[in-house]
């Protein structure tokens, strides 16, 4: 079933270096296993033992990292596609609506959407009437 918007993904991403993925894991092992260090315990040997083979694999052989390096890019693409829509539902549900409920509470109709039967024409009314016809002959 088609609706009116395509939420498929199509285009390739673009994935960065087996070995800037190699480091970066490298990075993100070794402060899990020094951050005992801060309270005064003990370094935690596995994860840093996972530190050294990541940082032993991305400078030997970064190949041997690119599948988990796209399985790393599935993951966040299936993150963008749960928290996108809940991070806006939020904002719609949680900013918008309230200001638009206070707002028609209030009595404001900043879009003048209402319909008046009294009214000769709904124009607005320009005061000064608007640019010389000359500036807008050659708009580009």
């Amino acid at each position: 079933m088609q609706t009116h918007e395509n939420l498929r993904r199509d285009e390739t991403l673009k994935t960065s270096s087996d070995r800037f993925f190699g480091l970066l894991f490298f990075f993100v092992f070794l402060l899990i296993a020094l951050w005992p260090l801060l309270k005064g315990k003990p370094v935690y040997l596995v994860p840093l033992g996972i530190a050294l083979a990541f940082l032993a694999i991305s400078l030997i052989v970064p190949r041997w990292l690119a599948p988990l390096n796209r399985l790393w890019m599935k993951f966040g693409e299936l993150l963008h596609r749960i928290v996108s829509p809940v991070i806006l539902g939020i904002m719609f549900f949680g900013v918008i609506t309230p200001v638009g409920l206070l707002m028609r509470l209030a009595g404001k109709d900043l879009l003048r959407t209402k319909f008046d039967r009294d009214a000769p024409s709904y124009w607005i009314r320009r005061e000064p009437p608007g640019p010389e016809k000359s500036s807008l002959k050659r708009q580009f």
